[in-house]
Order: structure tokens, then C-alpha cells, then sequence
């Protein structure tokens, strides 16, 4: 007897405190205590890549149509953003606070450091 097809519920968002371009040093898994540059955040599965971590190997198929040479390339595997913490100046690897500004109408949530205060968030 054959189970019914049940559709999956949606996830969620996990609540991601790091952000594109972030320095981050991992603290758990295969490539603990290596640091890099985070280069994309899936929010809904709570996923990372962060650059020369977890690196990857893929095997791809020669296509001379797009111009793709064949052979195995490595690449950047995702990595659960608990196992990573945001490496601030100062102190380094640090959990982050928010800190609550509120100018006029706006209220402003900056990331801060939480051992000694320091901003988190760079202005590009």
C-alpha cells in the first residue's frame, strides 16, 4: 500500500545575525578555526557560504557551447550559521548584541560587539 504524498510546511526563516561581506571564524566541523568572508546567507535554511570553507569538489561535464572546460573544480560548500561566529577588530570571534537607536521616527538596530561595544556593522 502506497503512503499519500504530503507536502512539506514551510520553513521558517531562521534568525541569521551575520551578514553578506562579514568576517566570520568557523567553530565547529571539519574546518574549525578557519576565517573567511561570508559570501551568501540562505536565511531559510540557515546556511552560509564562507569563503575557502567547506570547500567542495564537483565534477562537471565539458560543454564547448558555453565555453565550460570539464574536469573537477572546487567550490564553496554551505556551512550552518551556528557553527560560525562574527569576528569582530578588536576582540575577535564575539557573539553580537543589538543595540536600539531611535532618531526622530526612525528606529535604527545596529550589531554590536558583545565584549567591548564596538559597531559590527560597516558602512560600504
Amino acid at each position: 500500500m502506497a503512503r499519500p504524498f504530503r507536502k512539506k510546511a514551510p520553513e521558517t526563516p531562521v534568525r541569521v545575525d551575520i551578514k553578506k561581506n562579514d568576517i566570520v571564524k568557523v567553530i565547529a566541523g571539519r574546518d574549525k578555526g578557519k576565517q573567511g568572508r561570508v559570501l551568501s546567507v540562505d536565511r531559510v535554511r540557515g546556511k552560509l557560504l564562507v569563503e575557502h570553507v567547506m570547500m567542495i569538489k564537483r565534477h562537471t561535464r565539458p560543454n564547448p557551447q558555453r565555453q565550460v572546460k570539464g574536469g573537477i573544480a572546487e567550490r564553496e560548500g554551505p556551512i550552518a550559521a551556528s557553527n560560525v561566529m562574527v569576528v569582530c577588530t578588536a576582540c575577535g570571534p564575539v557573539r553580537v548584541a543589538h543595540k536600539v537607536d531611535k532618531t526622530g521616527g526612525k528606529t535604527r538596530r545596529t550589531r554590536v560587539c558583545r565584549k567591548c561595544g564596538a559597531v559590527l556593522d560597516r558602512k560600504a
